[in-house]
């Protein structure tokens, strides 16, 4: 990404939006962490709000950051682009192109969100 081009990153997490779906992520995240299926929900949010660390980072970036659940993500991008991705995923979108800036994988391999800031400053 240190081409020069306009770019942004896509978060994009494993769960749908909505407040239902909030407070019951809120409550997996609590009642049962080791099966909760969102790590980047898990790096970047406590139960109910977001992580300290993580909101200075994102505040202070000097890149364009959107976040968006699964759903949104297929209703604004899939059916123009035709991907397929596993969630969670950070994309980076270069003009109108999609590339994986941070894989599902990696994601999963995260113990705590300044291990997704230290990526995430090494890639840009």
């Amino acid at each position: 990404m240190n081409n020069g081009e306009s770019h942004k990153l896509i978060f994009i997490y494993n769960a749908d939006s909505g407040l239902g779906n909030l407070l019951l992520d809120g409550a997996h995240k609590i009642l049962s962490p080791s099966t909760y299926k969102c790590s980047l929900c898990s790096l970047t949010f406590g139960a109910f709000s977001e992580k300290s660390e993580w909101k200075k980072f994102r505040k202070g970036s000097h890149v364009k950051m959107k976040f968006l659940h699964k759903d949104e993500f297929r209703k604004q991008y899939a059916s123009k682009f035709g991907h397929k991705f596993i969630f969670p995923i950070v994309l980076a979108q270069t003009n109108e192109e999609f590339e994986v800036f941070i894989s599902t994988e990696e994601l999963n391999n995260f113990e705590k969100e300044e291990d997704l800031i230290r990526l995430i400053r090494t890639r840009v």
